[in-house]
């Protein structure tokens, strides 16, 4: 096959997974009519409609989709192939992308990162915030970040960070005017700042233990936010309660901007653990990169 070919395939395939022209042409580094033009005239190559087009979404068809199920792990092989050829070069090398929390990501990430990148320059990573349960395999991630509990069992977990607490939050001008929450049920009387998970489309359901009783409760409010950052900013500012790492509400309980409900009702859980499927274990930059992310606690 000519490699002209092979490049229009790819094209596809960026098209087929972002399900958007405007983000495959950002990945692939081309512009968003050339992109266009070479799907089309591959469709026209293959006398097949591979692309279903709105003026909102791209989707595979019937056809699309078994070229991206059939090519698609094929050009992955191919990918790893050449990348783990980099690991005989004196220096690790290498491009990961990871998706994780913001929070994760300013607490644990970047702080530890941090060296690595300095030692290595070779070594790329890009972070992409993502709240949702997203499929890093079929999503291209060469990792992701997400609590313990969450991570799915055919894949390798690696601890990177302490046990954690949630945390209730308001600001005191928030409860002089409402009743302090005596239990998780009581939510529902107040205005609370809910999370778009944006994968699932839905909002997060906080999640509560205390003994043997487990609730998760759907509150409503006024404000949803993408971040734990914007949800303590919005807390602060008095717009409703927040359900926030215990760690980034800490500071502004100390100095009296915030105050704390149902406590007892928030006990410590499996903090933040590095997943990836088995196939990242050939490379050594990958090695560098989980060895500086592990939890030593």
């Amino acid at each position: 096959m000519p490699r002209g070919n092979l490049n229009d395939l790819l094209a596809f395939l960026a098209v087929a997974r972002e399900r958007s022209f405007t983000r495959a042409a950002a990945k692939l580094g081309v512009s968003q009519s050339a992109l266009s033009h070479t799907v089309r005239a591959l469709e026209a190559r293959l006398g097949v409609r591979l692309l279903t087009r709105t003026t909102r979404s791209v989707s595979p068809t019937e056809a699309g989709d078994r070229l991206l199920q059939k090519l698609g792990p094929r050009f992955d092989e191919i990918e790893a192939e050449l990348e783990a050829l980099s690991e005989l070069r004196e220096k690790p090398a290498g491009t990961f992308r990871i998706t994780a929390t913001d929070y994760a990501a300013d607490r644990l990430l970047l702080p530890r990162l941090a060296r690595l990148l300095h030692e290595y320059p070779d070594i790329k990573v890009e972070i992409v915030i993502d709240y949702g349960l997203t499929d890093i395999v079929a999503e291209r991630y060469d990792a992701g970040v997400r609590h313990g509990e969450q991570v799915a069992k055919d894949m390798i977990a690696v601890r990177i960070g302490p046990h954690m607490r949630m945390a209730v939050v308001g600001s005191p001008s928030y409860f002089e005017t409402r009743p302090i929450p005596e239990k998780p049920q009581d939510l529902v009387a107040h205005n609370c700042i809910n999370l778009r998970l944006p994968t699932h489309g839905g909002l997060y359901a906080w999640e509560f233990e205390k003994g043997d009783h487990e609730l998760r409760v759907r509150v409503d409010g006024q404000l949803v936010c993408s971040g734990a950052m914007q949800m303590l900013n919005a807390a602060l500012a008095g717009l409703g309660l927040a359900y926030i790492p215990e760690d980034l509400a800490e500071p502004h309980l100390a100095a009296g901007r915030l105050k704390r409900v149902l406590g007892d009702w928030c006990p410590p859980f499996a903090g933040y653990h590095l997943y990836y499927p088995s196939r990242r274990q050939s490379s050594a930059a990958f090695a560098l990169l989980v060895d500086a992310l592990r939890h030593r606690g």
